[in-house]
């Protein structure tokens, strides 16, 4: 399987260091699963949440990699190639 550049670079994974949305905890809002930002360390919930703050997230400063901040769920995902890689 191809991987892209982006994928490729990472040689540590950035886990959450807590499991709440940074951006829902500060206005009460609920999430349904949160992604952790491969470049910066956000952790931010994903596209099933109202919110879908780590998709603006990627579009507001390019990060490219996400990772599930799910417990037991293992998987890479690249905004610009849309490349979903399983670990």
């Amino acid at each position: 399987m191809d991987v892209c550049n982006h994928i490729k670079e990472i040689t540590l994974l950035k886990h959450p260091k807590e499991l709440v949305c940074e951006e829902c905890i500060k206005t009460g809002d609920d999430w349904v699963h949160l992604r952790t930002c491969q470049t910066c360390g956000a952790t931010l919930c994903c596209d099933q949440s109202p919110n879908q703050h780590m998709t603006k997230h990627y579009h507001h400063t390019k990060h490219p990699v996400i990772i599930s901040a799910q417990p037991g769920e293992r998987w890479l995902w690249c905004y610009p190639h849309e490349l979903f890689v399983e670990y």
